[in-house]
């Protein structure tokens, strides 16, 4: 068993962020809110501790506010400590210009790579939510003597997904060739965005690439690559959804009422913590009814909830009924509300006798702080 103190991970935590415009307006990728009391750095952050790890860096860009006063001083992931721990590392690079790729981030956190005593380091998005153990990523690695390893599953490519890219892998896990955005049609080998490596590789890599003008992190830093270095892949096979469209993450929270998926995501033995927030245990009034849905702590419900995911802190009043709906912290939904496939932020107040209906494959969505 490899020492997990000897890996630095690297999370990313505004990648992608045009494609959830909507949830992303006044806040990172990372700090998305997710499955009721979760938000989406959790995960990768999460899969990082859980694997022995006790050093991560987070990448930020703009709009981190929320990201901070989530993560505060990493205490609920046990980063809060005196050596290595939590690092916040925002946008001020090596240029006073805001970076807009993953390469001009890499280079913008020259310092603490370089300050780092870790020997390999992993990087990962914050939109893939999975239950990795990277420990078994790291046998692999060390296994094939690879230079990068890099995780993908095999299945057909989501709709929508972020730039995909395509491996084609030998038997023994070489990757021979990736392609960017193809149009494949069928079942194919599509990359997670995480990658494992070794520190020093990962610094001569960036700075090559930007002393070349190369700043496009698949197709200049791994593409041009596939023949130089020993590139292997490990493939995931547990539940994984990736977040690249409002669709999706509508469809991300549902996927989360089958208890197949939760087994999975939620593994006891490695639990995905989040920020505390001490709370009452949810209320539910005589007339209330309640099936097939995640209620998270100091809830009241005086209606009807079917199959929805609901937030801390949400209040259904009298006579409202919620069917497929995904409504975040706080929010009051008002006295003989109708609502159908609805995302909801936070802080939403919906009132009475309202109707909103959307559809699955077009929830409606309603932004933070309304009223409605």
């Amino acid at each position: 068993m490899m020492r997990g103190n000897n890996i630095l991970g690297l999370l990313f935590s505004n990648v992608h962020e045009e494609k959830i415009r909507e949830l992303t307006e006044k806040r990172t990728m990372g700090s998305v809110p997710f499955g009721g009391r979760y938000r989406l750095i959790d995960f990768p952050l999460s899969n990082l501790v859980n694997s022995g790890i006790n050093k991560v860096g987070v990448i930020t860009k703009g709009n981190y506010q929320s990201l901070m006063d989530h993560l505060g001083s990493g205490k609920a992931w046990d980063l809060s400590r005196k050596s290595a721990g939590l690092f916040m590392l925002p946008p001020f690079g090596h240029e006073s210009t805001v970076y807009n790729s993953r390469i001009e981030s890499l280079a913008s956190v020259m310092r603490f790579l370089n300050n780092s005593q870790e020997e390999y380091v992993i990087l990962s998005d914050c939109d893939v939510i999975c239950n990795i153990d990277y420990s078994e990523v790291m046998t692999a690695h060390l296994k094939n003597g690879a230079d990068i390893t890099i995780v993908y599953r095999y299945g057909k490519l989501p709709k929508m997904i972020n730039d995909p890219t395509v491996y084609s892998i030998d038997p023994d896990g070489r990757v021979r060739d990736l392609l960017i955005s193809p149009k494949v049609s069928g079942e194919c080998n599509f990359g997670m965005s995480m990658l494992l490596m070794r520190r020093d590789l990962l610094i001569q890599m960036v700075n090559d690439c930007v002393s070349r003008n190369l700043y496009n992190f698949k197709r200049d830093l791994l593409q041009r690559n596939v023949e130089n270095y020993r590139i292997y892949a490990y493939e995931y096979t547990g539940f994984v959804q990736n977040i690249c469209s409002m669709n999706s993450y509508f469809e991300a929270n549902m996927a989360l009422m089958l208890p197949k998926v939760r087994t999975q995501l939620f593994d006891p033995n490695r639990p995905i913590y989040t920020k505390v927030r001490d709370n009452m245990p949810a209320k539910y009034g005589l007339g209330s009814s309640v099936s097939n849905s995640l209620i998270a702590d100091g809830c009241i419900i005086e209606g009807t909830v079917e199959n929805c995911v609901l937030f801390r802190g949400v209040r259904v009043d009298k006579g409202a009924k919620l069917e497929n709906c995904v409504i975040m912290q706080d929010s009051v939904i008002g006295p003989n509300c109708k609502l159908n496939y609805v995302v909801i932020d936070k802080d939403v107040v919906i009132k009475n006798d309202r109707s909103l209906m959307g559809f699955q494959s077009y929830p409606v969505f309603i932004s933070k702080g309304s009223v409605v």
